[in-house]
């Protein structure tokens, strides 16, 4: 049973489409073709936050660029003008500020924010990059110590946890208290069992990443929203 209260980034009945719409490398994941196509198709953005050596946010996954780019920069070491040869369908690594152009609050976003050893950082990047937006986001990370950060510096701000398979029940309970999120990003395994169907009685809950159209009929009564990509879209 969900809550009643109306969710602020309710993404409709498409969903968020994960890391953009993207298919394999036409286009890739985490570029402004996906989230041009996400937009397009009327589906909320998820995707991934990492900060630079000089205090910029750029939309990418991995801690290096070796996967997407073939080069094995590392993106925290270095700055944005060195990352500045790197290309993603085509196009420079976007910035949080690109995608904010490019979206001017048409859909909702989820920006999942990737600490590395940088967490005091994130506060004053995320308040300079996001200044003067007015378009529904959510700030997410895995690490409740940011979530909490944002509380406490930047109040107003929608928060999110998110929660894999994986963490215990202690790990959980600390982390939920600490975090004290308005929504959670629960992975998909984790999404039918009872303490997600108690917490969603207070606030909404997605699960992500939804693949298979199997795994979206069985997940889309049990949360608010879906993550998904591929065969998962709805």
């Amino acid at each position: 049973m969900s809550r009643s209260a109306t969710d602020p980034l309710d993404p409709g009945p498409a969903g968020f489409a994960h890391r953009g719409l993207h298919s394999g490398d036409d286009p890739p994941e985490n570029c402004l073709s996906a989230f041009a196509a996400a937009i397009a198709a009327g589906a909320g953005i998820e995707c991934d936050l990492r900060l630079t050596r000089d205090d910029r946010i750029v939309v990418f996954h991995d801690s290096d660029a070796l996967r997407l780019c073939a080069d094995p920069a590392v993106i925290g070491r270095s700055s944005l003008a060195e990352l500045g040869a790197l290309r993603v369908g085509g196009a420079p690594l976007p910035t949080l500020e690109g995608l904010l152009r490019l979206v001017r609050g048409q859909v909702p976003l989820l920006l999942e924010v990737k600490v590395e050893r940088d967490l005091w950082r994130w506060p004053p990047a995320l308040a300079s990059a996001l200044a003067g937006y007015h378009g529904r986001f959510g700030v997410m990370s895995f690490e409740p110590r940011l979530i909490r950060l944002v509380k406490n510096k930047l109040p107003g701000w929608r928060r999110g946890l998110v929660v894999g398979d994986k963490l215990g029940p202690v790990r959980r309970a600390i982390a939920l208290r600490l975090a004290e999120p308005d929504f959670l990003a629960v992975q998909r395994g984790t999404a039918q069992r009872g303490w997600v169907a108690r917490e969603r009685r207070r606030k909404p809950v997605y699960a992500w990443t939804v693949r298979t159209a199997e795994q979206r009929r069985t997940l889309s009564d049990q949360v608010d929203a879906l993550i998904w990509e591929g065969d998962g879209r709805p």
